[in-house]
């Protein structure tokens, strides 16, 4: 029997997209967790095989993917196959490369020499993406623009201006400011551009399926320069990449692009590769201005302290041979801006200790120990609940299957919102008066997948943004023996 966590028809087409490849029924159909596009995703299991489908409503968007995709294993660079695509072309079922992208294995992780090598692959990978990719290749299916000109760059910086300086309140003369960025971009139009560039090359779009890079999330490259794609993987802001690995690993690319290319201007392209990573910066700053700034989504205001931090290496170590200087004022004024200083624990004069906890409703409130009372007890019984179903009965908020459920298929995500800003509050009022005890308890029916993975998620949140220390408990899943 079928099982499906949804309630609309776009599993059902997926289902039939399913059968008509694998020549069988799925037998499970679960909603995944979107990222930063508005594109839906879901996993589809049976004895045929797994595959994803896609339901994007831009039609013009999937047709770009599709070509794209079909046209790069043609030339054998590694990306998913297409198995099925909708008649009204929305929904798309592609292979299914797996659970590991190539951040999983370096968000938070020392970089061992497991980790280099598979950098080193994804860069050669990514050189057949932009050599061989490009060949034969009809730069009009490039959707939204063919190509990275000077209006597409154009774009980026004034969405770096509106979006991220000016909502931060930073000063700067306008005119000065755009005269920067024609003195920028008619220098990095220097560059030759005839390759596909990926455009949103970072470790969450590469997936590690034996031990080999695939690339997925492709469908905004267009033509371009190659050293774009490589400072964006290299950069990641979120991945932190040592400093001495960044050298090596761009080492590492010039020579595979020398091999390819023995005419290659190596000193050229290095320091065009210093100005291509400048407008990515920027445009992440963008990014991140909007989503974080405008939207108020916490995981991208807790990314752009380690954007800057990239900034001001950049401003330390890198010479570019043009004029930028209102660039650079504005730059570093959002290094030293207060807006974007975690006010963090120094393990000395600030002793808060933040108590969190998952409970169940059916046991009772959880005890203060700490003698003040106070704090919070959030209910999270209001969320689709994952345990309804058999698929999640035995698992807990920890597992990633329940985890890609409160994602995808509840308002999790905007529930812990909402919390993390109550919580700020008190954390920052805390910090300040040297408060010693603060205790925030997340509650739901069994104490067994919404609680546990609220209160995981609330953790996370307060060593990232604060570095404060954290205690968590999860009160039903320890007395059952699990978690000690």
């Amino acid at each position: 029997m079928l099982s499906i966590q949804n309630t609309t028809m776009e599993p059902t087409i997926f289902a039939q997209l399913y059968e008509q490849y694998f020549k069988i029924a799925p037998e499970q159909i679960t909603p995944l967790p979107q990222a930063g596009s508005d594109r839906k995703y879901y996993r589809l299991t049976g004895s045929g095989g797994s595959a994803i489908g896609t339901t994007n409503h831009d039609r013009k968007e999937n047709e770009t993917f599709i070509y794209l995709a079909r046209h790069f294993r043609s030339k054998g660079v590694h990306v998913p196959e297409i198995y099925g695509v909708s008649e009204d072309g929305l929904l798309y079922l592609q292979e299914d490369l797996g659970h590991t992208a190539l951040y999983d294995l370096v968000k938070g992780k020392p970089f061992t020499e497991e980790v280099e090598q598979l950098y080193r692959s994804s860069l050669h990978a990514l050189l057949s993406l932009q050599i061989d990719g490009a060949k034969d290749f009809d730069f009009r299916h490039c959707y939204p623009v063919q190509r990275f000109d000077k209006t597409s760059m154009f774009w980026d910086l004034n969405s770096f201006k509106y979006y991220f300086a000016r909502t931060a309140r930073v000063l700067f003369h306008e005119q000065s400011l755009q005269r920067d960025f024609h003195n920028l971009t008619d220098w990095l139009l220097g560059e030759p551009n005839q390759y596909f560039m990926m455009r949103d090359c970072q470790s969450r779009n590469i997936m590690i399926r034996d031990g080999e890079p695939y690339f997925i999330d492709f469908q905004g490259g267009r033509q371009g320069a190659m050293q774009y794609d490589v400072a964006s993987l290299l950069w990641q802001a979120g991945a932190r990449i040592p400093m001495e690995k960044r050298a090596s690993l761009l080492e590492y690319y010039i020579s595979l692009v020398q091999e390819r290319i023995p005419e290659l201007d190596v000193g050229a392209f290095r320091e065009r590769y210093y100005g291509f990573l400048l407008i990515r910066m920027l445009q992440v700053l963008s990014a991140y201005g909007f989503r974080g700034l405008f939207e108020g989504r916490s995981h991208f205001l807790e990314s752009i302290p380690p954007a800057l931090e990239n900034v001001r290496w950049f401003m330390d170590h890198i010479q570019l041979p043009v004029q930028l200087p209102e660039i650079y004022k504005i730059l570093e004024e959002l290094c030293v801006h207060p807006l974007f200083k975690p006010k963090a624990w120094n393990g000395q004069d600030k002793p808060l200790t933040v108590y969190i906890n998952s409970f169940s409703f059916k046991r009772g409130l959880p005890q203060d120990r700490s003698g003040n009372g106070g704090g919070f007890i959030f209910d999270c019984r209001g969320l689709h609940n994952p345990g309804r179903y058999a698929a999640y009965k035995q698992l807990t908020g920890k597992d990633t299957e329940v985890i890609n459920f409160l994602k995808s298929d509840s308002r999790m995500d905007e529930f812990l919102e909402s919390v993390f800003k109550v919580v700020d509050i008190s954390v920052e009022d805390y910090l300040e008066r040297n408060f010693e005890s603060l205790q925030v308890n997340f509650g739901c029916t069994g104490g067994q997948h919404r609680s546990v993975y609220a209160a995981e998620a609330m953790k996370q949140h307060l060593e990232n943004k604060y570095k404060v220390r954290v205690g968590i408990h999860h009160i039903e899943q320890e007395l059952k023996g699990n978690f000690i």
